[in-house]
């Protein structure tokens, strides 16, 4: 049939019968809002280039996190600030270290919310950088003790998913090898399985103080260029065990996060990085786009890409939205 007998537009007339017949859902179970913890008491620092985000001691992040948890939203990824940083990234796995002991406190304050935990080192590094340094190169293999070790500690104190980010060869695996030699079979591993070298991670790197101090981190995550890589990077992800995928950045790896669905039925994760989130609000802000309208069209993209999780600083506003 066609035109005059078939009207697409029947199914728009109508808003309820718009939004019954709407193929992608956004919700706030699906959605993970990331969080910065820093040392020190009352502390609720903005940060300038990530717009109503802020830096936050442990006592306001319990109550930053019970708001949240309030809207709906079902998982915090916490990333930490240390007040030391050395060139083993000590802090990372410090049994006290500023994410063991958020994690603590929140799985005592906030009861039901889901603590998922960053397992990197380029925070608590002085270089910056991702692992070990032997002169100016990261020694992988020597970085994934540390790795692994830093996991252990956020699932002792209570994490329930951890998340390597770092890109290293081989830290699934070495993750999994030890949480299960020390009685966390149950922990699942969410990995940063395709994540790229991208140039939208600019203002995390001032959210996190994590900047390299010289060079940048191509020699180990993703070239933006390769596609058929990043199925390398997850079927080897999957062997080591990992229980949840995630590309990184989101928006403008679309293509891969559909790729990935098609292919794998393992839980897809995708985060819209600090550059999408402050593009978008820059823009909002100049009065140039819709802000509400785009964010909401950015996640339904996430989502319609495959995505069954995302980490975005949107969630907040977003979940607003969706109720309203």
């Amino acid at each position: 049939m066609t035109y005059p007998t078939t009207r697409p537009r029947r199914l728009r007339m109508n808003p309820l019968l718009r939004k019954m017949v709407s193929e992608t859902r956004l919700s706030p179970e699906q959605m993970v809002f990331p969080l910065f913890v820093c040392p020190g008491e009352g502390v609720k620092k903005e940060i300038v280039s990530m717009p109503d985000n802020y830096q936050w001691s442990i006592d306001m992040l319990v109550e930053e996190v019970r708001s949240i948890q309030s809207l709906g939203i079902s998982g915090i990824m916490l990333f930490g600030i240390p007040n030391r940083k050395d060139d083993r990234a000590t802090s990372a796995y410090d049994e006290f270290g500023i994410v063991q002991e958020a994690v603590r406190a929140l799985k005592r304050e906030v009861p039901g919310i889901l603590v998922i935990t960053d397992v990197c080192l380029c925070e608590y590094t002085s270089h910056g950088h991702c692992g070990v340094l032997v002169g100016e190169e990261i020694h992988n293999d020597e970085s994934l003790e540390l790795l692994a070790r830093a996991a252990l500690s956020h699932a002792k104190a209570g994490a329930d998913i951890v998340a390597p980010s770092d890109m290293m060869d081989g830290r699934v695996g070495a993750i999994r090898n030890l949480l299960d030699r020390n009685g966390y079979t149950n922990v699942p591993i969410l990995s940063y399985a395709v994540k790229y070298a991208s140039g939208y991670y600019g203002p995390f790197r001032e959210a996190a103080d994590s900047a390299p101090a010289f060079g940048d981190r191509s020699s180990h995550q993703m070239d933006p260029a390769n596609a058929r890589e990043a199925l390398r990077e997850v079927d080897l992800d999957i062997c080591e065990g990992a229980d949840i995928l995630m590309v990184k950045p989101a928006g403008p790896y679309l293509d891969i996060i559909r790729t990935i669905r098609d292919r794998y039925p393992q839980p897809l994760a995708a985060y819209q990085v600090s550059g999408e989130y402050s593009a978008l609000t820059a823009a909002g802000q100049m009065g140039w786009l819709d802000l509400p309208r785009t964010m909401l069209e950015s996640l339904i993209g996430i989502r319609r890409a495959g995505a069954d999780i995302i980490l975005t600083y949107f969630a907040k506003e977003a979940v607003k939205l969706l109720e309203s």
